[in-house]
């Protein structure tokens, strides 16, 4: 079988020749290893939005394909080795019953298990339309929504935003998604937790950190105050809109990733690979219709990818 083509869109310090990568003109694979200077102290897989669900597809949402394109990404995380795997919300989609609703859940989390048994998984609005968070994280085996930790040099923030402006958190259909909100309670939490640290820090989030629209969450200008403040946070990944986007704001870089359930077929698939150095370089290929990016530890010589 012929790998996916890995990079859709290249920065300005990389090329493909003959379908594989070539950074700084050294020859390298997709994932092989930075220079020895820079090896990566961890590697991880990344995928969001997979809205999964047996039913026919809604607009450009193929919910039946999901399973397929997530074996694709299966068998490219089984060669690339990654330590662990994040999925940053909406793994399901909306049902019309708990009991449906919970079998969506389980059949696409089988699927999602085998890959690797080092889990993460950020909340959706989706994720908690039918079901309750503790009905949701029971079932992927995780046991809170929002929490830390640490792996090589990197300290990794776990973020729920699947809270109203009330502070009520989302489930069964109580909400409207647009009232996306991070309480009182998460964002003191959040300060402390980045004061402990002393490690470089990468955020993942589900309803995005950056925008003030509709798919943004209410209260962002107060998570983002808390992120800069620290002076630690390198990056912010986060999915939601569906489509790839990249803004830098107060030295963070905001990285939204494509939705798996858009569009049919495997070319129409998405899903990337994250590697963190231990100087604080990261470098994310993105495979099929994701975009790839790269950013060194210094601001001034970050490769954004080309227009």
């Amino acid at each position: 079988m012929n790998h996916p083509r890995p990079l859709r869109r290249l920065g300005r310090r990389a090329f493909l020749e003959n379908g594989t990568l070539v950074l700084a003109a050294a020859s390298l694979s997709p994932v092989a290893s930075l220079a020895a200077a820079d090896a990566p102290s961890v590697r991880l897989g990344l995928v969001t939005d997979l809205h999964h669900a047996d039913k026919p597809p809604g607009g450009s949402r193929h919910y039946r394909q999901t399973l397929n394109k997530l074996d694709e990404a299966a068998r490219q995380f089984a060669r690339d080795e990654p330590d662990f795997l994040v999925e940053l919300g909406d793994l399901i989609d909306a049902a019309d019953s708990v009991a449906t609703e919970q079998r969506y859940l389980k059949t696409v989390n089988t699927a999602f298990a085998k890959i690797c048994s080092q889990r993460h998984y950020v909340l959706g609005n989706h994720c908690v339309d039918t079901l309750t968070k503790a009905e949701f994280l029971g079932e992927v085996g995780q046991a809170k929504s929002y929490y830390s930790f640490d792996r090589g040099g990197f300290h990794f923030v776990v973020l729920d935003a699947c809270f109203r402006s009330d502070g009520q958190p989302y489930q069964r259909k109580n909400f409207v998604w647009t009232d996306a909100n991070i309480p009182p309670a998460e964002l003191e939490w959040l300060a402390a937790d980045l004061a402990a640290t002393d490690k470089h820090v990468v955020v993942f989030a589900h309803q995005r950190l950056d925008v003030s629209n509709s798919h943004g969450v209410k209260n962002n200008a107060a998570v983002r105050k808390i992120l800069e403040a620290s002076g630690k946070v390198r990056a912010v990944f986060q999915g939601h809109s569906h489509r790839n986007d990249l803004n830098e704001i107060g030295g963070i870089h905001y990285c939204t990733l494509v939705a798996m359930v858009e569009g049919s077929g495997a070319e129409n698939n998405g899903y990337s690979l994250l590697e963190a150095a231990a100087d604080g370089t990261i470098r994310l290929t993105g495979f099929r219709q994701q975009d790839n990016y790269q950013w060194s530890r210094s601001p001034s010589v970050d490769a954004e990818p080309d227009p």
